[in-house]
């Protein structure tokens, strides 16, 4: 059977930055072709080169980087021939490209049916209610509710998965042959990962369109391409069939790169000891409340209550790692600002035995002592203009602890305790890599040796390899310092090979809580087993079971002052294994 043409042939690319002079590859003799209506997933860590291939091939090179040699021939054209004129008819309308954060690729200040109406017109001889009608289409096609009232909306007024589904409706309004998906799911919880994927693969179908999927994530790999090119510093190490490169991978990095990815069901063979039960835990919640208004009349009144948390209550004990896991907007990361006192709270809060509430200003600066944050993005947790030795001793300076050489010597401990080197404490954050980032704001954390850490997303954005060294990291450091871990995040992989305790939460509200092995191996709530369900597996061969989308628009926890919410009384099952009433029929 003879293959068809490839619709992009790229060989022997190369693209280079100059930096004061000085020319150097940063992706070197690269060679793939792609077909219409397959996809390819290019794979690696940060800084392989995935992403400035992708920018190569859509002529959006900075200016600083160019492409040096090679071709890039889509549709009998090479890009690599045409200038900025040139290549302008052709993006958008027969190559387009969905990029990783959508929050920053769409215009805060413009409605989405401007953004999609003018991407549409820039292209097409349309009139203004043509392109209307068309944009509203497109929306309806990336099964967006109601498109009509989307259209006037602003980006802000979205979440995260209505924003990716925008960018895809955008993407592919002019029916582009090649959809350049870069990172498009990394910063979407698990259950819009799976329908954003989902959604992709069914436009793939309807419009026969070759996609280039741009990722980190092993599993996403797995389900979603035809075959796979794994790159490491700039270099192809590997590429072939999904199922054959996962089934033999040959290049060395890949089987580390396959080796790191967690797995669900791993986190069993880890012994399943819990800490003993303290008669003081390191925090204790109980019934706590988080409530926003929002919205005003005519009297300046708010109108309307945002229930972000509505009734916790849990511990955590000394040397145990608790879980929090749900999607965006269940009261997570609320949860984690009312134990450092960041939002007022309704309710008991307690740390180390004492009471948050009323707390006088020295009581709060004392709490801190005791609870620390590692926060999601750590070049945002970082002064991109203090060195990071500096920033790791603050804490100490604010606190008052030790002389200056005391927190020098200190300091250059913890950065020896996180894997890195004292004569790195004079560089800037910007000098170093994402996973180096992360491990300078865990040395800080534990500056002021505190009971408890919350690491709210602390690993979601990192690679997977460099994922697992962070987490081993923190294993270590409960092992040797008995810290307190309460673990924020939506990767149910990573939850399970990493807790001791969970809890899932829904709407600002725990739908079930138990040990890891209660939650993983005896889901009893449906929202907990849809969580489960959507984690990408990293195995092409496994048939997944179809998905079902909810339905409708997606539940919001913001109420009309004054009315009720209802409240779920967990049922005990046995162990703790705590379970909202609707499962425990």
């Amino acid at each position: 059977m003879t293959m068809p043409d490839p619709l992009l042939s790229v060989r022997d690319l190369t693209v280079s930055v100059r930096d004061r002079g000085v020319v150097k590859p940063l992706v070197s003799d690269l060679s793939f072709d792609l077909r219409a209506g397959e996809t390819l997933a290019i794979a690696g860590e940060s800084g392989s080169g995935k992403s400035i291939t992708s920018l190569a091939l859509m002529g959006l090179l900075p200016n600083n980087v160019t492409v040096t040699s090679g071709q890039m021939v889509l549709g009998g054209t090479d890009l690599t021939q045409l200038n900025e004129n040139q290549m302008r008819p052709l993006r958008g309308a027969q190559v387009a490209m969905i990029f990783q954060e959508p929050m920053t690729s769409l215009n805060p200040v413009q409605t989405i049916g401007t953004q999609l109406t003018e991407a549409i017109r820039a292209h097409e001889p349309l009139s203004r209610n043509q392109a209307r009608v068309a944009a509203i289409a497109a929306l309806r096609q990336v099964r967006l509710a109601e498109p009509e009232r989307r259209m006037g909306q602003y980006p802000h007024e979205l979440s995260g998965g209505m924003r990716q589904r925008v960018m895809i409706a955008m993407a592919l309004a002019l029916r582009p042959a090649l959809l350049i998906a870069d990172e498009p799911t990394t910063a979407l919880d698990v259950t819009v990962q799976r329908e954003v994927l989902e959604l992709l693969r069914d436009l793939q179908q309807q419009t026969g369109a070759a996609i280039i999927l741009i990722t980190h994530d092993m599993g996403v790999v797995a389900e979603t391409a035809d075959r796979v090119v794994v790159m490491q510093a700039g270099r192809m190490v590997e590429q072939g069939r999904t199922t054959d490169v996962f089934a033999a991978p040959q290049a060395e990095y890949t089987r580390d790169l396959l080796a790191a990815v967690p797995r669900l069901g791993a986190g069993a063979a880890r012994a399943a000891s819990l800490p003993p039960k303290a008669l003081v835990p390191v925090a204790r919640l109980v019934d706590v409340k988080v409530h926003f208004d929002i919205g005003a009349n005519f009297l300046g009144r708010p109108t309307h209550r945002v229930h972000a948390v509505e009734g916790v209550t849990f511990d955590i004990q000394p040397g145990e790692t608790f879980g929090l896991v749900g999607e965006s907007g269940c009261g997570k990361s609320t949860i984690a600002k009312a134990l450092v006192g960041l939002v007022p709270h309704q309710g008991q809060i307690n740390v180390d035995g004492k009471s948050l509430a009323g707390l006088t200003a020295q009581g709060r600066k004392d709490i801190c002592r005791d609870v620390q944050m590692v926060f999601q993005d750590p070049m945002a947790a970082l002064d991109p203009r203090m060195k990071v030795g500096d920033a790791v001793a603050e804490p100490l300076v604010i606190h008052g602890i030790g002389t200056a050489s005391e927190r020098h010597d200190r300091t250059a401990e913890l950065f020896r305790r996180v894997g890195l080197t004292p004569d790195q404490m004079t560089r800037y954050p910007h000098e170093f890599s994402g996973g180096q980032r992360q491990r300078i704001c865990v040395a800080r954390a534990l500056a002021l040796r505190p009971r408890l850490i919350i690491c709210d997303e602390s690993v979601s954005a990192l690679d997977v390899s460099v994922q697992a060294r962070v987490l081993a990291l923190l294993e270590e450091l409960k092992a040797e310092f008995g810290v307190a871990y309460l673990f924020i995040s939506h990767d149910m992989a990573v939850v399970e090979n990493v807790v001791d305790r969970l809890a899932v939460m829904y709407l600002g509200q725990i739908v079930e809580m138990g040990t890891r092995d209660q939650i993983f191996g005896n889901p009893r709530h449906p929202y907990t087993r849809r969580l489960l369900e959507a984690v990408p597996i990293p195995d092409p061969t496994r048939t997944r079971l179809p998905y079902l989308r909810p339905a409708g628009e997606p539940p919001s926890p913001m109420r009309r002052i004054g009315e009720q919410i209802t409240r779920l009384a967990l049922t005990d099952l046995g162990g703790g294994h705590l379970v909202a009433p609707e499962a425990v029929s």
